[in-house]
């Protein structure tokens, strides 16, 4: 199995963890993406829209975080990191959903401008990133983790966004619920850790 990544991906370590979490035996593939490996033909065959991460097994080419997340829940999990019944996966669902827009257009869009030089508006990508914060930080308040009495992998796809939200100058310092949150995934065995970066608050 090849995980092809970039270390400073949000989306790519979601990847990373959830396969470590997994204990899943795998080759990390980096791709470099400042000298736009990812926009090369031999990596447009693997993913056509030219994005980390991209997940290859035997054959099977699956790319998109979520969807690999998705993927390896249900090749290797039986059931534990993405339950079968139908409202528990659909409340896992809902917080994927919310990994890809609200998580994506605040502290993930927070962090590509300072880490990468995306051209956002900070103020207006902040303020996004303040408003999930409030909302995941009342949601902690009566549970946990995001889907149900254990982790899922909804909580695997919040995750590292908002743990480097500083990073994009999103201060975490008012959310004692999401930080509690944080520290209980990285107290998963087989934590794996996102890399740091100087930039933002973290700076």
């Amino acid at each position: 199995m090849k995980l092809y990544h970039h270390p400073l991906s949000g989306h790519s370590h979601r990847a990373v963890l959830f396969a470590s979490l997994l204990g899943v035996p795998h080759e990390l593939v980096e791709v470099d993406l400042m000298a736009g490996a990812h926009k090369q033909p031999a990596f447009l065959k693997l993913n056509p829209f030219g994005q980390v991460p991209v997940l290859e097994d035997d054959g099977v080419v699956i790319a998109d975080s979520n969807a690999i997340l998705v993927y390896l829940a249900k090749k290797a999990d039986g059931g534990e990191w993405l339950p079968e019944d139908p409202q528990g996966a659909a409340l896992v669902q809902r917080w994927l959903s919310v990994a890809a827009g609200e998580v994506a257009y605040g502290p993930a869009a927070a962090r590509l401008i300072t880490v990468f030089g995306a051209k956002f508006n900070p103020d207006e990508v902040i303020a996004r990133a303040h408003v999930l914060l409030g909302r995941l930080e009342a949601h902690l308040s009566e549970s946990e983790w995001l889907a149900g009495p254990r982790p899922t992998i909804a909580d695997i796809a919040v995750y590292s966004y908002v743990a480097r939200a500083p990073e994009g100058n999103v201060d975490l310092s008012g959310y004692p619920g999401v930080n509690a949150f944080l520290a209980r995934i990285e107290a998963l065995p087989g934590f794996a850790p996102f890399a740091r970066t100087a930039a933002g608050l973290a700076a």
